[in-house]
Parts: structure tokens; C-alpha cells; sequence
């Protein structure tokens, strides 16, 4: 019995909504709750804001991801349409065109044939769109699973830094909301990295290079309307 081995790609669709809305979720959070703590405003005014910005950044993630992968999935299932159509016209033609690209690929002649043959007897339109379009069930777009997926992990994410700023004295809001964002954003950003295959370190430096000037941008316009006003 063939043994089904994991790749990252089967991941690809939830983990990348899960990732960047994790990311945001931190960074924008931390880096309004700087801003305005840095406008030397109360702890109340912080969470305030903060609580808004989950809100708000929760539903603009989630409304974005969904109408982003349903435009992807509308285009998946337009391309997947016209070759069903194409499949029924001509199907001669279809056939050898796979066989066509089986050859591309390095099969005699002979071999595109018989695999062109055998998966089109199985499933035409599933072999087209694999190695036709591009198009399998383990990649297709799913506009909800990314919304709810964008919607939980910003949440989340969002939620660290308004526990750090009622974990901690008033004082202490800015130095503790940045490091302790920058500690969880680096975390983040390797994980994302190791799972997706890639090195954790690159993942995490970059992730941390972001969110470091998002702080101290946001953090030096707090300061800047907090001397003014």
C-alpha cells in the first residue's frame, strides 16, 4: 500500500492566511498601542484603542482574505469550466495535447500516450487541470477557510499586546509592548519559516525588521501630537 508522504505545499492556502494574520494581528495592535500610549494617553485609552484596532483589523483581514481567494477561486473555476467544455468538443484534441505535455516533460512518445490514456480514462478533467491548468484539490482556493482562518489568527495575534499593557504598570506600556511584540513576531516569523520549509532565522530577522519600524514610526507620532496637544 503506497505510503501518502506531506508536503509543505498541502499547507500552503490556511498557513499563509494564518501567518500574515497572526503577523498583522501583532503588529498593527502593538505598533497603535505604542502610538498612543506614546501621546501620553491613559491605560484606558490604550485598550480602548487597542480593542478597536482588534475589531476592526479582525474584519478587514478576514472580508480581504475572502474576497482575494474568491476572485482566485472564481478564475479556478472559469478555467476549469472552459476545459470541460473543450473536453466534450473536441476530445481528440484534448487528448493529445496532455499527451503533448507528457512529452515536454521527458516521456516517450509511447509512455505520454499510455499515462495520457489511462488517467484520462479515470478522470479527464482532473488530469487537464493538474497538468494542464495547475488545478488540484489540494491547492484550490477556499475563500472561507482563509477568511476564518485570517480572522482567528489576527485575533489572536492582536490580542498579545493588549495582555501585555494590562500585565504591566502604565509606565512601562511602550518598552514593554515593543520588546515583548518583537519577541513574539520573531517566534512567529521562524515558525512560519520552519514550516513552510524554509530556514527560521531569515524569517524571524525579517518579520522583526518590520516590526521594529512600524513601532518606532508609530511610536514617534504618538510623541510628536502627544507634545503638540
Amino acid at each position: 500500500m503506497p505510503v501518502k508522504e506531506p508536503h509543505q505545499t498541502q499547507r500552503i492556502g490556511w498557513l499563509r492566511a494564518a501567518v500574515l494574520g497572526a503577523n498583522d494581528g501583532v503588529l498593527s495592535t502593538a505598533s497603535l498601542v505604542v502610538g498612543v500610549a506614546s501621546a501620553n494617553a491613559g491605560r484606558q485609552a490604550v485598550m480602548i484603542a487597542g480593542v478597536a484596532g482588534l475589531m476592526a483589523g479582525a474584519m478587514s483581514m478576514a472580508a480581504g482574505e475572502y474576497v482575494s481567494v474568491s476572485s482566485q477561486s472564481d478564475a479556478e473555476a472559469a478555467e476549469l469550466a472552459r476545459e470541460r467544455r473543450e473536453l466534450a468538443a473536441d476530445p481528440e484534441g484534448e487528448h493529445r495535447e496532455l499527451v503533448g505535455i507528457y512529452v515536454k516533460r521527458g516521456l516517450d512518445q509511447s509512455l505520454a500516450e499510455q499515462v495520457a490514456t489511462q488517467l484520462s480514462e479515470r478522470d479527464a478533467l482532473a488530469a487537464h487541470a493538474r497538468d494542464e491548468l495547475g488545478i488540484s484539490d489540494e491547492l484550490r482556493a477556499r475563500p472561507m477557510q482563509a477568511a476564518l482562518t485570517s480572522l482567528a489568527a489576527f485575533a489572536v495575534g492582536a490580542a498579545f499586546p493588549l495582555i501585555v499593557v494590562q500585565a504591566t504598570p502604565e509606565s512601562w506600556t511602550t518598552p514593554a509592548v515593543g520588546v515583548t511584540s518583537l519577541v513574539f513576531l520573531g517566534l512567529l516569523g521562524g515558525t512560519a519559516a520552519k514550516a513552510g520549509g524554509a530556514p527560521a532565522v531569515p524569517g524571524a530577522v525579517r518579520v522583526m525588521f518590520w516590526g521594529t519600524l512600524a513601532m518606532v514610526v508609530t511610536a514617534g507620532v504618538g510623541r510628536l501630537f502627544g507634545t503638540i496637544v
